[in-house]
């Protein structure tokens, strides 16, 4: 695969946010379980030593592993970030493909866990743990 190819599955994201806008073009791809985020990185992605900033992964994670709770909960309900962890294990470079994959550990109608292990290609960078909040969606 080539440094701007996209994974088969994965399409432009259809759930953007004021805060990740910039970091387009993000990616998805929903299995039966939760939803993968993908994004090639570049330039925009860095922090001053020319490394992905682990502040969008941390973004990331959370947004993964909240859209995940919501897609295993049928879209039923919103969720809000009570707390989550993230262990940076690595760094990423530009041109990698970032993925961020999400175990729903459980699901129950106030609290939502969730995991997620957060890859650069085929390595490891960080993983992650949230507790949500479910919160009946406004009509």
């Amino acid at each position: 695969m080539n440094a701007t190819a996209i994974p088969a599955g994965f399409e432009r994201q259809s759930r953007r946010s004021p805060l990740t806008d910039p970091w387009e073009p993000i990616y998805s791809k929903q299995t039966p379980d939760a939803i993968v985020l993908g994004l090639r990185l570049a330039t925009p992605h860095t922090n001053a030593r020319g490394f992905v900033h682990g502040g969008l992964i941390a973004a990331l994670a959370d947004k993964a592993m909240g859209h995940s709770c919501a897609h295993r909960m049928r879209g039923t309900h919103s969720l809000v970030t009570v707390n989550m962890s993230i262990d940076f294990i690595n760094s990423a470079q530009i041109g990698q493909w970032l993925t961020v994959e999400t175990d729903v550990i459980k699901t129950g109608s106030t609290i939502c866990f969730a995991q997620s292990l957060i890859r650069a290609d085929d390595t490891v960078i960080a993983r992650a743990n949230a507790t949500f909040r479910v919160v009946t969606k406004q009509a």
